[in-house]
This record gives C-alpha cells, sequence and structure tokens, in this order.
C-alpha cells in the first residue's frame, strides 16, 4: 500500500511540473506572438524627424493599452507638437516599492528606400533575421515593453511597485526630445527609484558564444566644439605665410597626439574587476594591474592600444569637419573645423575647452562650443557630466540571475556607454537609469543606424524572454 502511494504521489509531481513546463512554454509563446505582432506595427510606422510621424506610433500603443483595460488616466499622449508625441503608460503596483521607469524611443534615423535590398518600413523576416529600420534602435525593445505590460495586465498581475512605460520622440534626431520634455514639463508622471532603458544591444559575441552582457550605469557627455581662424585674406596671387589653413592645420595636427589622462570611475573601475575574469593572459593582467592606486604605466599602454580600452579610459576628441576659403582665387579669410568630444563623467565642457586651448597651442585659433540648438558660444557649460549611478544589486543581481539562464556563460557586467542615449535626460531628472539590451548581435555585422539593419530573429525572442523574466523579478513582491 505504502509503495504504491508514493509511486502515486511521484506521479501526480511528474505531472504537475510537466503541465507547469507546458503552461511556461505556451505562455512564452504567446508573448512572442503578441511582442512579434506590436514589432512589426512599429516598423511598419515612419518616425523618422524627416517625413515620419512619432506621433502616430505612440497612438498605435496607446490604443492597445486603452483596448487592454488601463484607465484613461494612466495612458497619457502629450508633447510639444502635434507629429512629436510621447505616450506614458502607468501599470499600477500594490506602492510596497517606489515605481520604476522603463525608457524606450519610437523615432527611428533616416532610411532611404533605395539604399536598402528591402522595404526598411516593412517588417521582413528572412534568412533567420528580422529586417527594418528600427530593427535593432530600437522597436525591438519597445515592442517587447508593450507586449510585457499588456500581458502582464491580462493576467491580472499587480506588481509591487508601479511600472511606468515612457515611450519617446527625438532619441536620434529632431529638437524635441521626449525623455528630456517629460522630466522638464511633467516630472511627476516619470518619477521613479530608477529607470531601465532597453536602448543598446549589449551582448557581442565572442566566437559565435555569448559571454558579457554590458549593463550601462554611466554615460559620458556629448559636446561639440568650432575651432576657427580669422584672416584678412587677400590676393591668391600674393600669398603670405600667415594663411588661415595653415594655422588650423598645424594646430589640428598638434592635437592629433594629444592624449586625454587615463582615468577610472566606479562604473569602469567595477566593469575591469567584472571583466578580468572573463579575459585570460596578458590582457586579464593589465586589467587588474590598472586597478592598483598606482596603476602600471605599461599595462595602460598596452591595454589601451584596444579602441574600446581607450574610450573606456579617456576622454576622446576628434576633428569632424573641416571647411575654409571661399574662392579659388583668395587667401583664406576663415578656416574652420570642428572637434567632437565625448566627455567622461565628473568633467566640464567648459574643462574640456580649455584643454583643447592648452593642446592647440596658438591663441590666433579660437575654439567655442556648440549648443544643442547649433548656436556657437563663446564659452562652454561649467556643470560636470552626471556621477556615475551606483549599481543597485536590485538591478544587477535578477539581470545577471536570468540572462545565465539563457547563456549559461554570460556575465553581467557594469559599463560605461560612450554617450548619448536618452539615460542622460533621465539621471538629469534625478532618475538613476541603467541600460543594455538583452540582444546577441556580430559586432562585425552591427547595422544600427546603416542599411539593411537586421535583428536575428532568435535574438528578439531571447531578448522577449529575458525583459518578460526580468520585468516580473525586479516586481516581485
Amino acid at each position: 500500500m505504502m509503495v504504491s502511494f508514493w509511486r502515486s504521489v511521484a506521479t501526480v509531481s511528474v505531472v504537475l511540473a510537466t503541465t507547469a513546463v507546458h503552461a511556461d512554454a505556451a505562455s512564452q509563446e504567446a508573448s512572442n506572438r503578441l511582442a512579434r505582432e506590436i514589432y512589426a506595427q512599429l516598423i511598419e510606422i515612419n518616425t523618422t524627424d524627416s517625413v515620419g510621424n512619432v506621433t502616430t506610433a505612440a497612438e498605435a500603443m496607446a490604443k492597445r493599452f486603452r483596448a487592454a483595460g488601463f484607465p484613461a488616466a494612466d495612458v497619457q499622449l502629450l508633447g510639444p507638437r502635434e507629429n512629436k508625441k510621447n505616450l506614458v503608460v502607468r501599470l499600477r503596483g500594490s506602492g510596497a516599492h517606489k515605481p520604476v521607469l522603463l525608457l524606450g524611443h519610437l523615432d527611428v534615423v533616416e532610411a532611404p528606400r533605395e539604399d536598402w535590398a528591402t522595404d526598411p518600413f516593412r517588417l521582413v523576416e528572412k534568412d533567420g533575421y528580422f529586417y527594418g529600420r528600427g530593427t535593432i534602435d530600437m522597436k525591438n525593445g519597445d515592442a517587447i515593453m508593450v507586449a510585457t505590460l499588456l500581458q502582464m495586465k491580462q493576467e491580472g498581475y499587480q506588481p509591487s511597485r508601479d511600472l511606468i512605460l515612457a515611450l519617446t520622440a527625438d532619441e536620434e534626431a529632431g529638437t524635441a526630445n521626449g525623455v528630456q520634455w517629460l522630466f522638464r514639463n511633467h516630472p511627476e508622471l516619470v518619477a521613479a527609484e530608477f529607470a531601465i532603458n532597453l536602448d543598446d544591444w549589449s551582448i557581442p559575441m565572442v566566437n559565435g558564444k555569448a559571454l558579457v552582457l554590458n549593463l550601462d550605469a554611466t554615460e559620458k557627455l556629448y559636446a561639440d566644439y568650432q575651432l576657427a581662424v580669422t584672416n584678412p585674406g587677400g590676393h591668391s596671387s600674393e600669398p603670405v605665410a600667415d594663411n588661415a589653413i595653415y594655422t588650423l592645420t598645424t594646430g589640428l595636427n598638434r592635437f592629433a597626439a594629444y592624449e586625454f589622462p587615463f582615468e577610472l570611475n566606479a562604473v569602469t573601475r567595477a566593469y575591469y574587476q567584472r571583466r578580468a575574469t572573463v579575459e585570460t593572459g596578458q590582457r586579464a593582467a593589465d586589467m587588474r594591474a590598472v586597478l592598483e592606486e598606482s596603476p602600471d604605466p605599461q599595462a595602460i599602454r598596452r591595454l589601451t592600444q584596444n579602441a574600446q580600452d581607450r574610450w573606456i579610459t579617456h576622454t576622446t576628441c576628434i576633428p569632424t569637419r573641416l571647411a575654409a576659403g571661399h574662392a579659388n582665387n583668395a587667401l583664406p579669410q576663415r578656416a574652420e573645423a570642428v572637434i567632437n568630444c565625448r566627455i567622461l563623467p565628473g568633467h566640464s565642457p567648459e574643462e574640456v575647452r580649455q584643454q583643447l586651448i592648452t593642446a592647440l597651442a596658438n591663441p590666433q585659433i579660437q575654439v567655442r562650443y556648440i549648443a544643442a540648438d547649433g548656436k556657437v558660444l563663446p564659452t562652454a557649460p561649467a556643470a560636470g557630466a552626471l556621477p556615475p549611478a551606483r549599481v543597485l544589486p536590485e538591478v544587477l543581481d535578477p539581470l545577471q540571475k536570468i540572462a545565465q539562464q539563457i547563456w549559461p556563460q554570460i556575465a553581467v557586467i557594469p559599463f560605461m556607454a560612450i554617450g548619448a542615449s536618452d539615460a542622460v535626460y533621465a539621471m538629469a531628472g534625478g532618475v538613476p537609469t541603467y541600460t543594455f539590451g538583452a540582444v546577441t548581435y556580430n559586432p562585425d555585422d552591427a547595422r544600427a543606424h546603416g542599411r539593411d539593419e537586421r535583428l536575428a530573429v532568435d535574438a528578439f525572442y531571447k531578448e522577449n524572454e529575458l525583459v518578460n523574466r526580468y520585468l516580473r523579478a525586479i516586481t516581485a513582491h
């Protein structure tokens, strides 16, 4: 009798476990179908700055939320222009913890049809990839966040904290950035303990393996500067030594040899501590050596021969535009260049402007700051970039656990983005922001912003699985 009883218990346990697995699989399959449907809808709405309309995409998503039973007060469409409306949706939680803000931009970069093998504004699935403008930057993340909140509502899931989704305009281009506008005009709608921004592709494949998921906890600060030299000019048949082009290019050649100082912050230090456990040999040893109180100069030199390590540990500035002269037969009256900088956290644009002046070493070269609206100013903002966010265990730990269940060898590593994403506006608004995209990609075939942008079909569904599970994990009671 007793043996038969325990056999029955075992049989029931196996049946229940099998049923749970099947239920989970069915739930994930339904989630994948919904996410793909929304993905296609968003891709097929042109949201470029030139001829597109972000409001059309925002309203399409709002319609889904209203149909799912979200109260009108929790589905708000608002913004500075008719074609630049942002969508803010709130899934109400129990209030046990402060809200989490989810960020995603709806706009995409330009995509001329003649440059593409497929219609960039139609989701095309072929050869194991999804093709279309925004497939990886970032309508994949938008669709997944929308699908997850809709599925939670359908299930009657009540999170321990409100989930606030902000789908916004003008991250890529334009002058109506939605996150900045919301924090300036409606901070009460986006107030949160922290934010998750899915605007990234964070898992570079190494020999076909997913080894690292970069979690951006800070960003470099973007800044542009105008270099200008002016001369009286004159007839080209009567050349003089004081030529505006010579003066400018000599200064630029001098600047080419200049390097900003090596520097680590809380996030990049954590990055190298964790990355050293993934790397091997000299590279791992160099990572450990640069973490010392007095970093080894030779280790710094070897490590920063790698381009990524160089920009992780230095402010970087590079000339990107050059213009001079006004006629073929006249001495140049003006020569100009633009230098684009990505500034380490804790340093200000004005500090870097002064460093540029020192590096150019010629008072004839004026160095002025180019503001976001295009105005050229004699000085730059004195306020520095925001300090790195503290890497919260409640953000990192569940991400590490879930990611390893999908990719067993992967390590989640705090990272500093080169800038700039919408995270800077949320952080400036007092909300620590963490950016990642659980997307595997081939670094030699990264097509975001380029022609025939694409994302592997399998990568999309795995990202959907991770984000769905992660948002539940950080809102569990």
